[in-house]
This record gives structure tokens, sequence and C-alpha cells, in this order.
């Protein structure tokens, strides 16, 4: 695909945030996003991230685009309020990183979650009658608790993850995987305290991680700027804007949570839990 203006998109900076949860449509932008700054042809992307963390395959997706990405575009992450588990994840993906000295990340490690209602549906007076084709097909159950068996099964799965975690942690920070096991046990650390363990590169502000990717890819930080590509709005958004935001009794945030929490239940995730 031929894109008009693409030598204005040389000489800019792609910027591109990704924030909150990181799920499928979280997932579904930014890939879009990544192939556009891939096509237009921009030397260099500031990558911001404020993530609590999501799903494992979604976080990896982003991950492996931008390890393609980082082939041809200069790319500098900033971590901003927090950018833990998954939003580290994504991260590692970004050749340099910068991080505020008050930004929360880590929460390196991977949860599973499911709900046993059991003892509710008792005092109910509901119960539910399963035919399954194996004794491991209803596992996580909401109605009842989890077997040993299946319990070994889940750990088994989790550990996994997590060491795929940790050695993507390893690669691209250049850190020893034993070294990263030391501080790879969920606990969440400041800025100042990832710099010292090798996590981020350097501390700053957004505005520096700017200037630095200027500099990386050859550009005047006095004079190059970030062109901020946003998520495509569906047509009828654009005619009427806000309205259906006015009708929403929770906030668009909150909804967004309740929506990734409904959908993510019993999913390995790459999630930091406050």
């Amino acid at each position: 695909m031929i894109w008009p203006f693409k030598g204005g998109a040389r000489k800019q900076i792609a910027r591109l945030e990704v924030k909150g949860a990181i799920a499928g449509a979280t997932r579904k932008h930014v890939l879009e996003a990544l192939k556009t700054i891939e096509e237009k042809g921009y030397p260099a992307l500031l990558l911001r991230v404020d993530s609590p963390g999501g799903t494992v395959v979604d976080s990896h997706e982003i991950y492996s685009a931008l390890m393609r990405l980082r082939e041809k575009v200069k790319i500098v992450a900033s971590f901003g309020n927090i950018s833990a588990s998954g939003g580290v994840y994504i991260g590692m993906g970004a050749e340099h990183i910068m991080a505020n000295p008050g930004t929360i990340t880590g929460s390196i490690g991977v949860i599973l979650r499911g709900n046993n209602l059991e003892r509710l549906l008792d005092k109910v007076g509901v119960s539910f009658k399963v035919i399954k084709s194996g004794p491991y097909k209803d596992i996580l159950a909401f109605d009842r608790e989890l077997t040993e068996p299946e319990r070994q099964i889940l750990q088994d799965l989790i550990d996994t993850s997590y060491s795929q975690f940790v050695q993507t942690v390893a690669d691209g920070r250049n850190l020893e995987v034993e070294t990263v096991k030391q501080f790879a046990d969920g606990r969440v650390f400041t800025g100042q305290q990832a710099l010292e363990l090798g996590l981020v590169d350097r501390l700053g502000t957004e505005e520096d991680a700017r200037r630095w990717a200027a500099e990386l890819a050859g550009l005047d930080p006095e004079e190059a700027k970030c062109k901020t590509i946003e998520e495509q709005k569906p047509f009828w958004s654009k005619l009427v804007p806000g309205s259906q935001q006015a009708k929403l009794p929770l906030s668009e945030p909150m909804l967004d949570w309740i929506d990734f929490e409904l959908s993510t239940n019993g999913l390995p995730l790459w999630l930091y839990r406050p």
C-alpha cells in the first residue's frame, strides 16, 4: 500500500499508547497501529504504556509484533503511572525503556482465577447436572471446588507461562534467567527500583523518551514531532460525539474493566492485582 505524505512521516515520531487492561480490543488496535506505522515509514515509535497487564496471548501477540517492527523502526517504551505484568511483557518488545521514578512496574508472574460459588448455590438451593466427555472438561467450574489433579494441571500451565515470561524478560534486558527469577515473584517496583534491577534503561518523562527516540532515529529532538496513532472509531460516533457515553451509568474505563473481568475468567493472566 502506498501512503500519501510518506515523506512527512519519515520526519516524525509515531506515538502509540497502550492504556488499560490488555485484551482483545486493545490487541486489535495496537496491531493495526503497528502495521500503519510500518507502512507509513515512521523512523521511530514512542510506545507509551500505562497498563496493569492483561491476558497472556494478547500481550504476547503485541510483543511479537513489536519485535518484528523494531527491525525497521527504533522503539522507545515510556512507562507511565503503571506498567506492570503484561505491560512489562509488551515493553520487552522495545529496544529501550524509560520509566518515571514513581512508575509502578514489575509484577512479573502469571495468575489464573476462577470463582467458587458452591456454598452460595447451596444456600439458594441451586445445583447443576453435568454430563462431560472427560474428568477435566469442567475444570474451574464455579459450582464446586478444584480437585487435586485439576489443581496440578493448572499449576503446570501457569508454570509454563511463567517460564516464558521470565525468558522474555531475560532476553529483552540481557539478564540471566536466574537473575530475573530473583525479582520475578509478583512483587511490584518503583521506576527507580526497576532501573537498579536492570528492568528499564533510564528514568525520565514521556518528553524525555520522545527526545531519546528522535536521537536514535537521527532526527532533531527540538524539531521532531509526535504523531499519535489513534484508534479508528465507527463513523457514526464522529457524527454524534459523546452521545453514547452520556447515557452510561458507569464510566467507560469502569465498563471496560468489568467486561475484561467477565471475559477473562479462567484464562491465564499477566495482570497486576493490587
